[in-house]
C-alpha cells in the first residue's frame, strides 16, 4: 500500500479513495484520481538537495556530510565541491567525476551552490 497522498487545498494526509476521486476527510475536498497521479510522476521529476532547493545538469553541489565509499578505504569529506553533475533516476540521483573517482550519490547529501 503506498502512502497516503496530501490534500492540495489543506496538505493533511486524511485522505482516500472514493470511486474516481481522492476525497480528503478534514476538509471534503475531492479531486481526481487521474490528476494526483499526473502530479505524482511531476514529484519523481523533480530532484532536491538537502536544502529544498531544485537541482538542475550542470549545478555545482558541495557535500554535507563525510560519506564512506563502500567496498573501499576512500572517504568522501565534507565540504568537498562537486562541479558539472547529472542527474540520473535511481536511488542515487546524482552521477559526478571528483579527484577521488566517478561516484552516484544521493541528494540528500548535497547542498547546491
Amino acid at each position: 500500500m503506498s502512502a497516503p497522498l496530501a490534500c492540495p487545498q489543506c496538505t493533511l494526509e486524511n485522505t482516500y479513495p472514493d470511486g474516481d476521486n481522492y476525497v480528503c476527510a478534514d476538509c471534503g475536498y475531492e479531486w481526481p484520481i487521474a490528476a494526483a497521479a499526473d502530479s505524482e510522476e511531476d514529484d519523481d521529476a523533480v530532484i532536491k538537495d538537502a536544502n529544498g532547493n531544485v537541482l538542475t545538469n550542470g549545478d555545482s553541489v558541495v557535500l554535507i556530510k563525510d560519506l564512506k565509499v563502500k567496498g573501499s578505504s576512500t572517504t568522501l569529506k565534507v565540504g568537498t565541491k562537486v562541479k558539472s553533475i547529472r542527474l540520473v533516476g535511481g536511488d542515487h540521483e546524482v552521477d559526478c567525476k571528483m579527484d577521488a573517482g566517478n561516484f552516484m550519490l544521493k541528494a540528500c547529501y548535497l547542498r547546491k551552490v
